[in-house]
């Protein structure tokens, strides 16, 4: 690992932090659009979620065009659509104004949460590619970070404080744009397009001068089907076993309800008694919890191993929201106890499923098929993530907190025992080793 490929890593990264910004700036922004546009608790979950259906749009856009146009020129779009969305999202008139742009904002999310983890795995050496890929994992909560301090220092900026909010985003997505003209494309896009000389000048800034010759034959020779890549080799023999791991980590990483706190943490502050400007502070502080334990899990994926972690994180997602749950039962949801609860949950979550997942999935998909196999994978989270991010305020009144959050524990404890018996360890193993020993 050298400075060119961490340079390259964080670059890219920045796909990351846009897409952390953009899924959470909503949170500081609900007490101001739902009197605004008139929502109820219902139309106030579809609004929040109608990112996620642009999400959706996305990761299938991404799995073709990542595939078609190359990663890079993929992103770059995706920066331009993300400059369109802030500023629409800003200066919305009417709801359906609002949602298009945040749907149009989803698309970009959907393309940059797909092909910024592959491009980072396709580029980093396998002793260290845990690490690199978890670099959009830490981009990711520094732009929650960002997204929940600004949403900080604006709320009294005045009755449009929501639009700034929303407006600060097309900065980053500037610098993105920029950034992405001085990165190359992914060598093994490259090598499969047939542009070897190309390929060899990109590994050429990351790999000793002999090793090179060797590591293009090995991507070459995952490359041996000739055949046009289609879905319909992701969903056969070849590549079902690893398409349904991914789908249920993906799947697993948002129903254990993680969005239900970053999305929602202002909201249930302050059904709890807190004051908005409070209720803000406490989410600030879980941002800064979520980007500690998160630089805990960089250092540590490549020496404990990525099913570890899963198993550690899962079990103390668990244990925190078994806690919730009987703080809710107790009538005790006004205290520090609920604040400690959501902050141990925060914590596990950022050192497992927040950044292992994007590594594991990244790891597991075969070269020809990676994009598609990341596209489908994704569309599982996202789906997933629109089921709880819906259904989580009219849960958390219907069915009280104590329920809600007893039924988050359980689906921990479900994960646990998937992550248990059939993810396998990738720490350690090229794109290419894993792409055989998963076959077996």
């Amino acid at each position: 690992m050298n400075l060119y490929t961490i340079v390259l890593s964080l670059i890219v990264a920045l796909g990351g932090l846009l897409y952390g910004f953009d899924t959470a700036v909503i949170s500081g922004t609900l007490n101001y659009i739902q009197p605004y546009f008139g929502l109820s608790e219902a139309g106030l979950g579809w609004t929040v979620s109608s990112l996620l259906f642009g999400s959706l749009a996305g990761v299938y856009l991404a799995g073709i065009i990542g595939q078609r146009w190359g990663r890079k020129p993929s992103m770059s779009a995706a920066s331009l659509i993300f400059i369109v969305s802030a500023l629409l999202s800003a200066l919305s008139v009417n709801l359906w104004m609002f949602i298009c742009a945040r749907v149009l904002g989803g698309i970009a999310v959907g393309i940059v949460s797909t092909l910024a983890p592959v491009y980072i795995a396709e580029v980093a050496p396998a002793r260290y590619r845990g690490m690199l890929v978890s670099f959009n994992q830490l981009a990711i909560v520094i732009g929650i970070l960002i997204a929940f301090f600004t949403n900080y220092f604006l709320v009294n900026t005045g009755e449009n404080n929501w639009r700034w909010m929303l407006s600060v985003m097309a900065l980053p997505s500037v610098l993105l744009f920029v950034a992405l003209f001085f990165v190359p494309e992914s060598p093994r896009w490259l090598i499969e397009r047939g542009f070897r000389d190309k390929a060899a000048a990109v590994l050429a800034k990351s790999l000793p001068a002999e090793a090179i010759s060797a590591e293009i034959s090995d991507i070459e020779s995952s490359f041996r089907n000739k055949e046009k890549v289609s879905y319909r080799e992701l969903f056969g023999a070849g590549g079902r076993k690893v398409l349904l791991i991914g789908l249920m980590l993906c799947i697993f990483q948002q129903i254990t309800g993680i969005n239900t706190i970053m999305y929602y943490a202002p909201k249930i502050f302050s059904m709890n008694g807190y004051s908005g400007d409070v209720a803000l502070l406490q989410t600030v502080i879980i941002g800064i919890l979520n980007l500690v334990s998160t630089l805990a899990a960089i250092l540590v994926v490549d020496k404990a191993g990525r099913k570890p972690l899963l198993l550690v994180g899962s079990l103390g997602m668990g244990i925190s929201l078994l806690s919730l749950s009987v703080l809710y039962h107790l009538g005790l949801q006004g205290g520090t106890g609920v604040l400690i609860a959501i902050l141990c949950y925060i914590s596990f979550f950022s050192l497992s499923l927040g950044p292992v997942i994007w590594v594991v999935v990244s790891e597991i998909f075969p070269n020809r098929i990676r994009s598609l196999g990341m596209s489908v994978a994704m569309i599982g989270l996202y789906v997933a993530n629109i089921l709880v991010t819906t259904s989580f305020p009219v849960m958390l009144t219907a069915l009280s907190g104590e329920t809600t959050f007893f039924i988050f524990f359980v689906i921990c404890i479900c994960c646990f025992f998937y992550v248990m018996k059939y993810v396998p360890e990738t720490k350690g193993k090229s794109l290419e080793e894993l792409e055989e020993l998963l076959k077996k």
